[in-house]
């Protein structure tokens, strides 16, 4: 049915994407055939893959806005209202919902 009443903007979310399991799959096999010189090497870039790998996805997210507010200048509190104003202002597809959880969860990290 199409309506003419309020039309609801359409949620939009960060998707956090992880290629961490990947690589660290990738590490594993390639430690398990490596050389004596080549596995010091190799663990320690396991090693950094598992620490990434740990990593909550709310501490990627406030990674994320602290990033997209340093590329737009901003450098004040991140749960600021100038800094939601920021935010929105660098993702235009973001909700002021979003951007105010986004943050808050930002100075919570």
């Amino acid at each position: 049915m199409i309506g003419f009443g309020k039309q609801r903007k359409q949620d939009t979310v960060v998707l956090v994407v992880r290629d961490a399991p990947e690589i660290a799959g990738q590490l594993r096999r390639a430690l398990a055939t490596a050389s004596d010189v080549e596995r010091p090497g190799l663990e320690r870039a396991l090693a950094l893959a598992g620490a990434a790998e740990a990593v909550p996805d709310a501490e990627l997210r406030a990674r994320w806005v602290r990033q997209r507010l340093a590329a737009a200048g901003y450098d004040g509190p991140v749960d600021s209202v100038a800094a939601i104003k920021a935010l929105r202002q660098a993702e235009p597809g973001l909700s002021l919902l979003q951007a105010a959880t986004y943050a808050r969860e930002a100075a919570a990290a």
